[in-house]
């Protein structure tokens, strides 16, 4: 059971590992067999699912929800109110090797010149078994497709699917879909209302989601 200096409402399961110098905000859960590495930040009201790895100095914010089996390595950020499906796979560098070329020596674990970082903005979700891609964004209420292979940036609202993901549709702050992507030209400007929520927007060009009223996110 690990005895660090969290807040009395961290819940830790105590097959969990939290290492050295990991940041947990009050109100978050570390469920079983969950492994944390050296000074990752994980904020307020977080559930981090079982036999998930969190890799050092991963940044996670606030009521960000974390399934099963999830890999975050090295460079990844997660914002506020961030899900992620179970099974999902991270990935911080395009061109991994082993060993240096003569096969010699391991290549260190420890970051280099190779390895890039990742951003999943405020509200997004990705779906159970994807695997994203790194030096890519995925933006504000995003949503990634179970199983989809990430391989470029997301735009805000998007919804993207497939191995490479791309974007199909935009989307509501609520997650309803708004608007489905033509297969050939671009979706003439237009304005709809969400019919889960009633929220308001303008999208034009299949490109740019706008919202009328200001947003505290």
């Amino acid at each position: 059971m690990t005895t660090k200096p969290f807040a009395s409402d961290v819940r830790i399961h105590p097959t969990a590992i939290v290492e050295d110098g990991v940041q947990i905000g009050a109100g978050s859960s570390v469920w079983d067999h969950v492994h944390i590495r050296r000074n990752a930040r994980i904020g307020c009201q977080c559930s981090i699912g079982g036999k998930s790895l969190i890799a050092y100095d991963v940044e996670i914010g606030d009521r960000v929800k974390i399934n099963s089996a999830v890999y975050i390595c090295y460079g990844v950020t997660l914002e506020t109110g961030v899900m992620v499906g179970a099974g999902t796979i991270f990935t911080n560098d395009r061109f991994p090797r082993a060993t240096n070329p003569e096969l010699t020596e391991l290549r260190p674990a420890e970051p280099d010149e190779h390895t890039l970082r990742t951003r999943v903005c405020a509200g997004a979700s990705i779906g159970a078994g994807a695997v994203i891609g790194c030096d890519l964004t995925i933006g504000r209420f995003a949503m990634v497709g179970m199983g989809s292979v990430v391989t470029r940036s997301v735009p805000d609202f998007h919804l993207v699917v497939g191995s490479p993901a791309r974007s199909v549709g935009v989307l509501c702050r609520c997650g309803k879909l708004l608007c489905k992507f033509a297969e050939n030209p671009h979706t003439p400007a237009c304005s709809v209302a969400c019919p889960e929520c009633s929220r308001h927007y303008r999208i034009d060009a299949n490109q740019l989601v706008t919202e009328p009223e200001q947003s505290a996110v």
